[in-house]
């Protein structure tokens, strides 16, 4: 069932909140191995929150008046802080942390009635676009055990298209949602820029990072997406609202209208080439909205290749913002030790030059982009890549592999610009590719309509990996 389907049958009293906690933490502890999506499952959290819903349930005169998740299970990414559950970030080095307080995104997650099954695994820091760390097993793709899940909200794309949750929250500072996205078959949102608080612990200087949703269906995405959505006082970022009255589930279920698309494959990364598999399955998205009667047009250059140095100075810098004992250092991983080693060697002038070649290129990328109602790109260069591809080398050559495989998906995160993972394409071997969306600044609404659009044309959800059923 979907969230929706599961939140409607938990108000009409046809399940009930604690059967539904005890089929996945049931899943959970069969599969979870096989899959690496979580890294800590919480038993009896789930099963004190589903028997509070329950309550709920049963209690209310009208099922209406009910938050809209009650009784959905919902896990949080490993970088999230839950207050009285563990917290490792993906590292050794946090894996005895519990966490001290909610972050804003969990606080509106259980105000909506979800119940927290586990947190999801992450890589170290959530830096990588791969979850493989020291913490725990990698989180792998269900539909070839053999191949990463992508990240860094690996674990939660792993544990929704495995079966193991409904919908999951993540995160996304350079793609971390559309990748894993990609590459389980799942659709997932990069909100816009300030659309959902980061608070209160986490800062958000930079403003490349953002939570957003993973889920199977549009639908799933836009309710959770309403539910995450709010900015907090002391956040430096505020996204565009919508119009009143209006919710992003609201725009799942309304026609989008005959929109102008602009369409790219040209990786804005030196040396990139985009596999055939990913070139088909943007052809194929590019036929399917000229079929739905959308104007399909061919995109300027955005952005050269000159900002990947600026990118990888921000995100050295970004790296060195977690905190680690010194004596503590060398525990950490070959990558994280080599990023942290960059952004403290970086002057303070170094950081600004490289914060002011993002403004100045988007200065001239935002006016062009907002020429159309949406941008199509392949969301990865390659398909889903084999488990130790990017983590058995040299931190040097594990960074180069990642800016080939994930050419297209950081430049949103620079402009702040909202762009989905739509998952409308398989290949012969059975390995999902996904198909990138963006909109204008605040286009969340028009994105979540072209995408559900899309598939109503080209259904997705009847797509299960072997493993869903064992």
């Amino acid at each position: 069932m979907t969230a929706l389907d599961l939140a409607a049958a938990i108000r009409a009293r046809e399940v009930s909140p604690t059967e539904v906690a005890d089929h996945y933490l049931d899943r959970i502890d069969r599969l979870n191995p096989q899959v690496g999506a979580y890294v800590t499952v919480t038993h009896e959290v789930a099963r004190g929150q589903a028997a509070r819903a329950e309550k709920a349930v049963l209690d209310a005169a009208e099922p209406g008046e009910l938050p809209p998740l009650l009784g959905v299970p919902v896990p949080v990414k490993d970088l999230t802080m839950v207050e009285g559950v563990r917290l490792t970030l993906g590292s050794k080095v946090y894996s005895d942390l519990t966490g001290f307080a909610d972050d804003h995104m969990v606080v509106a997650l259980r105000e909506a009635g979800s119940v927290l099954l586990g947190k999801t695994n992450t890589p170290e820091f959530g830096l990588p676009c791969y979850t493989e760390n020291g913490v725990s097993a990698p989180a792998r793709t269900p539909w070839d055990l053999s191949r990463s899940a992508g990240g860094s909200s690996g674990g939660a794309a792993a544990a929704v298209a495995a079966g193991l949750a409904p919908a999951a929250q993540g995160s996304d500072g350079g793609g971390s949602i559309r990748i894993p996205g990609s590459a389980c078959g799942l659709f997932g949102i990069k909100p816009t820029r300030g659309r959902i608080s980061q608070g209160p612990i986490v800062p958000d200087l930079f403003g490349l990072s953002t939570g957003g949703p993973l889920a199977r269906t549009v639908r799933d995405a836009a309710l959770l997406l309403d539910v995450m959505t709010g900015s907090r006082p002391g956040d430096l970022y505020a996204a565009p609202p919508l119009a009143p009255g209006e919710t992003f589930l609201g725009h799942a279920e309304r026609p989008p209208g005959r929109l102008r698309i602009a369409r790219s494959a040209v990786p804005p990364v030196p040396g990139a080439e985009v596999h055939p598999d990913c070139l088909a399955a943007y052809e194929s998205a590019s036929a399917l909205l000229a079929d739905l009667g959308h104007e399909v047009v061919d995109l300027p250059e955005l952005v050269g290749t000159d900002l990947l140095p600026q990118f990888e100075t921000i995100w050295a810098a970004m790296a060195t913002r977690t905190p680690v004992d010194p004596a503590q250092e060398h525990r950490l991983q070959p990558l994280t030790r080599w990023l942290r080693e960059r952004g403290a060697a970086t002057t303070a002038p170094e950081l600004m030059d490289a914060l002011t070649a993002f403004q100045t290129a988007m200065r001239s990328v935002l006016p062009l982009t907002n020429q159309y109602d949406a941008i199509l790109q392949p969301t990865l260069a390659q398909p889903p890549a084999p488990i130790g591809h990017f983590h058995d080398c040299t931190p040097e050559e594990n960074f180069r592999r990642q800016t080939l495989f994930t050419p297209f998906t950081s430049v949103y995160n620079v402009s702040g610009q909202p762009a989905v993972t739509v998952p409308l394409h398989w290949t012969d071997e059975g390995l999902p590719i996904g198909v990138m969306l963006a909109g204008r600044i605040g286009g969340e609404g028009d994105l979540i309509a072209l995408s559900a659009q899309l598939e109503e044309a080209a259904p997705w959800i009847h797509r299960k990996p072997p493993l869903w059923t064992a």
